[in-house]
This record gives structure tokens, sequence and C-alpha cells, in this order.
């Protein structure tokens, strides 16, 4: 059978001769693109981030090639929030991950954060609808909705960033306690929500709107600002309008 290969980096797949979809496995790689080899050969630089990810998760399983679980993990969970994830088990479930490599990703996050853990001075300023946009770039694809906050000190400074949750943001879901603990844990002063879209539609929606007005109220018995609930899309980003909070 005749191959095209296409690398990790280009949706993990090959075509055969009759043009055939055909999920890449580390098997069908010539020796030269495995991950592996390119760390040794070209150095950590050269490897995508779903590379790096199999190389930490090292094997599959026997229903998914470790190069498609990496893929599939950093395409549905965003690159920027599966480093703050700490709850294995929340992401196993998530994800239909095995318990296993659900706690090889969070202690893999867990040494980034405490080996190369930002000072002060280098840690990002996000204060604007526009800024929130470029910070979670990673989200603009995401095939889910995913409800994130972005906690910061007094300088806006993001002293924290976590998922808070997967899926249509609800206010019989989302709960209070689960948006401030982070920001009482990390003393932020204030929060900025954010949440895409994955139909495109930047307009808030009845329950975006009654979530972020539930949250105001509840900021404020606990000394945290809301300062915004920025919506976001593949193209675009807008708030939740200041007259409804």
């Amino acid at each position: 059978m005749t191959q095209s290969y296409y690398t990790v980096q280009n949706h993990d797949l090959i075509l055969d001769g009759q043009g055939r979809r055909y999920e890449l496995k580390i098997r069908d790689l010539p020796a030269e693109e495995k991950p592996r080899e390119r760390l040794v050969q070209h150095g950590v630089s050269a490897l995508s981030v779903s590379e790096l990810l199999a190389l930490v998760l090292s094997v599959g399983t026997t229903k998914e090639d470790v190069l498609a679980m990496s893929s599939r993990i950093i395409k549905n969970y965003g690159e920027g929030s599966i480093m703050f994830e700490k709850d294995p088990k929340k992401m196993a479930e998530n994800f239909d991950l095995p318990i296993g490599k659900s706690m090889q990703i969070v202690a893999c996050a867990e040494l980034g954060r405490r080996f190369f853990q930002k000072n002060e001075s280098s840690m990002p300023i996000v204060r604007t609808a526009r800024e929130v946009f470029e910070y979670v770039n990673d989200m603009r694809n995401l095939s889910k909705e995913h409800l994130r906050g972005i906690y910061l000190n007094a300088r806006y400074k993001v002293i924290h960033d976590e998922t808070i949750s997967i899926g249509t943001v609800d206010g019989n879901i989302i709960h209070p306690r689960e948006v401030f603990k982070p920001a009482i844990e990390r003393s932020a002063v204030a929060l900025i929500l954010v949440h895409n879209h994955p139909s495109g539609e930047i307009q808030p929606s009845e329950a975006d709107i009654a979530v972020t007005k539930q949250l105001v109220e509840a900021g404020k018995l606990l000394g945290v600002d809301l300062i915004d609930h920025v919506i976001v899309t593949r193209d675009s980003f807008g708030s939740v309008p200041a007259d409804y909070q």
C-alpha cells in the first residue's frame, strides 16, 4: 500500500493509496520522524505540544495510540488550560482517559510550575477583553465550551489560571464555590471569566447573563471583583455587557 505521510502537527493522519483517512500511529512513522528520535536529533524545541505530551504519556492504550491520545487531549482541553488542571479524576472523566495517564499529565504540569514558577515581574498583565482574547488563544478552536477563570492581583497580573468547567455554561452547574475557591486560596483580588462559543455566536446567552449576575454578587460578598466575563470565538470576542452586571 502506498502511503503519503503527514507529520504529527498536521492532524495525525496519513492517506492510503485510495485517499482514505487513517489515524497515524508511532509505528507508521519513519524512524527519523518519531518523537523520541526527533527530540534527540533536533532538540526539544522542534517538537509540537502534542508530541511532547506523547513522550510524557509514553504509550497509549489498546484502544488508542499515544499520538492520537495526546492530540485529542490538546485539541479538546487547550494548551493553556491543561497545564493548570490539578484534578486527575476530573481529567480522566472529561476526556475518557485512564486515571494513570491523567496522573502523569497532572504531575508533569505541577513539576513545571514548581521548577519554573514565574516571578512577579514576568507575570502577564490582563485587563481588557482584547488582552483576554490574546491570552486565551488556545481556546478559540475548542470543540466544547470551556469556562476558565483568570485570577489577578491588585496590579492586574495573572497569578493563577484554571479551567472551571467543560460544557455549556449554566447556573445550575456552575457554583460560585468552584469559581471563587482558587481566588481565596491564592489571595486574588480580581477575577476575569472567559468562555468560548464553538458555534461562533458572540452574543451572550441568557444563561451567560444569569451566571455572570450571580457571580458578580457572590464576588461582592467575598471581596473579589469579577471585572469581566469575556466570550471568545475563533475570530472574535465580546463581553457580557456591563449593564447586565
